[in-house]
């Protein structure tokens, strides 16, 4: 379906004399109530006087009632669905004279929707073998496990160092400083020279080194930096794990013992497994829509669907402590660099609204509150209150349409083309062994 127009459009429009004139005369009225003009009581000065006292304002008041009020009869005659707001131009306004105006404005695309039940996605139902359910259950262990002092003795693989760190040189500004650090020994989560440098050393005990942090270090001051410390062992604490048996399936919660437990592990992996399964599923539906379906998309909603995604980012970006006010935007490379995906997320989106209007998708009353109540216990607040600030800021009418796209999408899943997803097939197969390579029989 290839487009066959843009969505830009333009309009010449004439206002009659008559019109304008009263319009006029009601903008003086209005500033002739609230004018305060020497010799003469408020709304007592002659129109004429206000004409040529308030000539400029008057025509400025004239043009902001007139210009939308014209431009709104003429998309109701043409049944235009304008996006975003129109550019007037080339305005002529003469005292006596009709009003003519241009209206360069953008509207919403027209396109048929094709087909979109049956649309062929990966999926496959979950699988959850025993070793899935062993390595949860032993995270779950890890989250009970407790620290145990041990006798002072020499630091060894395995041992959690409680130690007193402080920075001796390689960092700028105020030094580290640690009192109760905790240090895995041997754990490859733990820098190696933490490691190498604290094996075999007991409570009491000190030692200095050198720790080289690699540039992709979490914490930007210390990221590429080779940090000078001294480390002071306090404590030796081993991490003891709770006895795996039907007591610590008990312990965690309200099942009878650890058959019971590893079964509800089961479901909680099958649903994990089964929301991402139908998240690409559903992901690859609207792909598949937005690949049948060739359209115009209006300047307009790409604009706003890349203020979005920059917003997100900057929100982002302050809850990582970085400041947005400090970050320098070019809007004209950004969105650039943005239209292509941009541009498929807005055709997502009029895709599934045409198909919502389509199925008469709606969202309910009823599934806003549940949504509403969940979120007022989240952030702790009176429903009433919360309901009351989200009609306010529009976020209501967001949640609202967010619930009616999820439909949309549950929809799509249930009446698509399901098929299980062909593992990729190596480009290169290894040849089978020689009868040389094989293992002898003897």
């Amino acid at each position: 379906m290839a487009p066959t127009e843009t969505c830009k459009r333009e309009t010449e429009i004439t206002v009659p004399v008559e019109e304008v004139e009263k319009e006029t005369l009601s903008v003086v009225d209005e500033i002739r109530t609230k004018a305060r003009l020497p010799g003469f009581r408020p709304g007592k000065a002659p129109a004429s006087l206000i004409r040529t006292k308030f000539r400029q304002e008057i025509r400025q008041d004239v043009l902001d009632k007139i210009l939308p009020k014209a431009f709104r009869a003429r998309a109701g005659e043409e049944h235009w669905n304008v996006v975003g707001t129109p550019n007037v131009t080339e305005v002529h306004f003469n005292e006596g004279e009709p009003l003519r105006f241009k209206a360069e404005f953008e509207v919403s695309p027209e396109f048929e929707l094709g087909e979109y039940r049956g649309l062929e996605v990966p999926y496959a139902d979950p699988q959850v073998s025993e070793e899935d359910i062993d390595t949860r259950i032993e995270e779950l262990r890890n989250r009970k496990a407790e620290f145990v002092n041990e006798d002072p003795r020499p630091l060894q693989d395995g041992d959690f160092a409680l130690v007193t760190l402080e920075s001796l040189a390689g960092l700028e500004g105020e030094p580290i400083k640690n009192e109760n650090l905790s240090l895995h020994i041997g754990d490859p989560e733990t820098l190696h020279e933490f490691t190498e440098n604290l094996r075999g050393v007991s409570p009491e005990e000190s030692r200095e080194f050198d720790v080289a942090y690699p540039a992709d270090y979490g914490q930007d001051r210390l990221a590429g930096k080779t940090i000078h410390f001294r480390a002071t062992v306090k404590g030796v604490r081993r991490r003891e794990m709770p006895e795996l048996n039907d007591e610590f399936a008990r312990d965690l919660g309200d099942y009878k013992d650890l058959g019971e437990l590893r079964e509800v592990v089961r479901g909680s992996i099958r649903g994990e497994r089964e929301h991402v399964a139908q998240q690409e599923a559903k992901n690859a539906a609207v792909d598949k829509l937005v690949e049948l379906h060739h359209f115009p998309v209006p300047e307009a909603f790409l604009d706003r669907q890349i203020e979005m995604q920059v917003d997100r980012q900057l929100r982002d970006l302050a809850a990582q402590g970085v400041d947005p006010g400090q970050i320098k935007l070019d809007w004209g490379k950004l969105k650039e660099a943005r239209r292509e995906l941009a541009t498929k997320d807005v055709r997502a989106s009029l895709l599934l609204e045409r198909i919502a209007d389509a199925e008469a998708i709606h969202t309910s009353q009823d599934e806003v509150d549940r949504e509403l109540n969940t979120l007022a216990r989240r952030e702790r607040e009176p429903v009433a209150a919360l309901r009351m600030k989200f009609e306010k800021d529009g976020t209501l009418a967001r949640i609202a349409a967010r619930i009616r796209t999820e439909k949309v999408l549950n929809y799509l899943f249930e009446h698509a083309r399901k098929v299980i997803p062909v593992a990729p097939v190596p480009s290169e197969v290894e040849p089978a062994p020689s009868e040389e390579a094989a293992p002898s029989d003897e």
